[in-house]
């Protein structure tokens, strides 16, 4: 099967089927991993969470199953790929996409007061939303927004999971508001599996001042939050990531 930039294929309830032209439906459920070279990083606990999420919603388990085994077949085997299984009111299909090159750091903006997000806990139905932010975050050329309760505590990135290092203590958002990344998952599983202390709070910007802070996500792994634009405080160089990225790749 040939492969462009962007291939959509639909889950006819038999096979995967080259969609035709039409207006996209609203995400109900969406999940993404990368693949390269056929390696898949972490596919298993993808699948699980974009399964869970489609049963919370009404799909057959059984045709959960064969569409999962139809999607794996068809990822290409060569090249650098990011997939997003999809969930919409037309059905199950799988996006094939190019995966654009590994960001290795980031700068970083903090959006408005309040979750602006409707199922925090549920990838797919705030995605749209969560581009959009990000795109008017790139408008200030920075590389991912920071969403904020009400209170102005810090949740997650628009697309990426929040972790950051006190002392030897590594610390993450609370569940509650958070989206179940899948590499946050593997990060902190390992962490305290080696003895790390893994601590959960909700801080305010200007608590990250000078520590390494992590944004982290299925494509780009670990990126370090190289500079805070917006508000401007300081950031810390990259000292534990190198070694957290050799973790991640030999885990996931």
């Amino acid at each position: 099967m040939a492969n462009t930039l962007d291939t959509l294929l639909r889950w006819t309830g038999e096979e995967l089927a080259a969609a035709t032209a039409a207006a996209p439906a609203a995400l109900l459920v969406a999940d993404s991993w990368l693949v390269d070279e056929g390696y898949q990083r972490a596919a298993g606990a993808h699948w699980t969470r974009f399964g869970g999420s489609c049963l919370e919603v009404g799909v057959d388990r059984d045709e959960l199953r064969r569409f999962q085994l139809a999607a794996s077949a068809a990822l290409p085997l060569d090249g650098r790929w990011f997939p997003r299984v999809e969930l919409t009111a037309d059905g199950l299909a799988l996006r094939i996409r190019r995966a654009p090159s590994p960001q290795r750091d980031a700068r970083v903006v903090v959006g408005p007061r309040g979750d602006p997000r409707s199922h925090p806990r549920r990838k797919g139905p705030d995605l749209e939303l969560l581009a959009a932010l990000r795109a008017k975050a790139h408008e200030q050329r920075a590389d991912e927004l920071l969403l904020c309760g009400a209170d102005g505590a810090l949740l997650e990135g628009a697309l990426s999971s929040l972790l950051w290092w006190e002392g030897d203590t590594l610390w993450t958002t609370p569940d509650e508001h958070a989206l179940p990344g899948v590499t946050r998952a593997l990060l902190l599983a390992r962490a305290r599996e080696r003895g790390v202390e893994v601590r959960v709070r909700a801080p305010r910007p200007e608590e990250l001042a000078g520590a390494e802070v992590w944004l982290t996500s299925a494509l780009h792994g670990i990126r370090v939050v190289s500079r805070w634009l917006s508000p401007a405080i300081e950031a810390a160089p990259a000292r534990r990531a190198p070694a957290w990225r050799e973790e991640l790749d030999r885990d996931g």
